[in-house]
C-alpha cells in the first residue's frame, strides 16, 4: 500500500506528533503541502491530511492546498482528515467536516477521520499559559496508533 501523509503543524508541533505516529503505523511519508506533487497523491492507496485547528477551522494552507487538486475522473484512493484543538470538537460542526467533503469532492474514498486536545495558546488562552499543555499525551497517542492501525487494514473509522 503507498500511502502519503499531507500536513500543516505550526504552533507546537503536536500535529506533527500526530502525523508522524500515524505514518509510523501505515508506512506513509509526511510532507507539507507545498513540498508533495498532486500526481503522487492520485498514485497513493492512502492519503491523510491534517493540521491544528484554528478558529473552529483546519489550518488555511491545507485547505486551500485540497481546493487546488484536480478533480479525479475515475476514483482515487481512500483519504483521512485528522486534527489537533485545544478545544473539543463540538458534534454539531466537527473540525474536518468541511475538509472531508472537499476531498470527496476530489474524488477521494472516505477513510476516517481522527481529532484529539492539544496543546493550545491562542489569543485568550495565551493569558494563562495556554491550555492542555499535556496533550496530546500517551492516551491519545495509543488512539492515534489504534487509529493508524485500522487505516492500514483497510478498514474506516473514526476517533
Amino acid at each position: 500500500m503507498k500511502a502519503v501523509i499531507v500536513c500543516v503543524s505550526v504552533s507546537h508541533g503536536n500535529t506533527l506528533r500526530v502525523a508522524e505516529a500515524l505514518g509510523d503505523v501505515v508506512d506513509a511519508k509526511v510532507v507539507a503541502p507545498e513540498d508533495v506533487d498532486p500526481g503522487e497523491l492520485a498514485a497513493a492507496d492512502l492519503v491523510g491530511f491534517g493540521s491544528g485547528v484554528f478558529h473552529g477551522r483546519m489550518h488555511p494552507r491545507l485547505t486551500r492546498f485540497a481546493r487546488a487538486l484536480p478533480t479525479a475522473p475515475a476514483p482515487r484512493g481512500r483519504a483521512f482528515v485528522f486534527a489537533t484543538s485545544g478545544l473539543p470538537e463540538p458534534p454539531w460542526a466537527p473540525f474536518t467536516r468541511p475538509l472531508t467533503r472537499v476531498l470527496a469532492a476530489k474524488g477521494f474514498g472516505p477513510a476516517g477521520t481522527f481529532s484529539c486536545r492539544a496543546y493550545d495558546t491562542w489569543a485568550p488562552f495565551r493569558l494563562v499559559g495556554g491550555i492542555k499543555k499535556q496533550r496530546p499525551d500517551e492516551q491519545d497517542m495509543a488512539a492515534v496508533r489504534e487509529f493508524g492501525a485500522r487505516l492500514r487494514d483497510g478498514g474506516a473509522a473514526s476517533y
